[in-house]
């Protein structure tokens, strides 16, 4: 396993990470939750992504109780959630960075983790009826407090994060290190253009997700929804929508035809696009399966050792 510093901090991370989004409460629990995240672990990540929204925080409880009892010493990996969404069908509590939500949010995570304090604290998406200036203040307090080591956002726009960094520099607060954003062989703007100043002026670090476009970019799509995937969950049938995109279908035939050139899976190839970006702090992977995980953590061998030529061909097709 390699390991990136987290933006411009000490921290170090798994270049490949495993999250709970999706999977955790709906398809994994019990044996089959602790089966995967001991084979992620055991592979060498140390970095476990969460959000209190997943699964209404039964996400966290599952990844919480499972590392519990697989005796996990606490300095050997890294956990963030993220706040915003909430739980709580109330006014103050859900879509909203206002301060009270926050010091109560980072609390319920806690409960349900099991845990003394999160690594990373991330504010899920941005809030645009709360002042930036009372969002930094209130995750400067959580940090200070030690509930969270280090703070971040996720989706924001490049605008509102260099808000937060300037209120940060003006009143001598803990600035945000990372973002967590989209990023894969189909979603790339944000990453390698909307943020390019962000990494030169603050050195922000990048946790991103979904490198396999909710499955799309796996190629089992192409001929129909399997069963036991996640399009076929109820609630989730906005992600179905995906797959009725032709000009990304016709772009996924074109990627397979690669892979299978190359012999390597469409997903080691989409993962390893994802690694090649030396912004990219972590690639957050998700999976129901031990198989998937280790099929998903092969991409960094897969990484190192294709060359530009191959690299060339894929963003003719992107």
């Amino acid at each position: 396993m390699e390991y990136r510093r987290l933006g411009k901090s000490g921290l170090k991370v798994s270049a490949l990470s495993f999250g709970s989004w999706v999977t955790f409460g709906p398809q994994l629990y019990g044996d089959t939750a602790a089966e995967c995240l001991q084979t992620a672990y055991d592979m060498g990540v140390n970095f476990f992504d969460n959000a209190e929204s997943y699964s209404a925080g039964e996400s966290e409880r599952i990844m919480g109780a499972t590392i519990k009892a697989l005796g996990w010493p606490r300095h050997s990996y890294v956990i963030s959630t993220k706040i915003f969404w909430g739980i709580h069908d109330c006014v103050n509590m859900k879509n909203t960075l206002n301060r009270k939500y926050i010091m109560q949010a980072i609390d319920g995570s806690l409960e349900r983790l099991q845990m003394d304090f999160v690594d990373i604290l991330f504010c899920h998406r941005a809030d645009p009826e709360t002042p930036v200036e009372e969002t930094v203040f209130a995750m400067h307090d959580i940090v200070t407090s030690g509930k969270a080591l280090y703070w971040g956002t996720s989706e924001w726009p490049r605008e509102s994060i260099e808000e937060a960094f300037q209120v940060a520099e003006r009143y001598n607060l803990r600035a945000p290190v990372v973002e967590q954003p989209q990023y894969n062989l189909l979603v790339r703007d944000k990453v390698e253009r909307e943020f390019l100043p962000l990494y030169e002026a603050h050195q922000i670090g990048l946790t991103t997700w979904s490198p396999l476009a909710s499955g799309l970019l796996t190629g089992k799509y192409q001929t129909g929804i399997p069963s036991d995937s996640r399009l076929a969950l109820p609630g989730y049938e906005w992600l179905r929508d995906r797959i009725n995109d032709p000009e990304s279908m016709k772009k996924v035939d074109l990627l397979l035809e690669i892979s299978n050139e190359i012999g390597v899976t469409l997903s080691q190839l989409a993962i390893a696009f994802c690694l090649k970006n030396q912004n990219v702090s972590t690639v957050i992977t998700g999976a129901s399966k031990s198989s998937q995980i280790k099929d998903n953590l092969a991409a960094l061998e897969v990484a190192n050792t294709l060359d530009e030529a191959v690299w060339e061909k894929v963003y003719a097709i992107i």
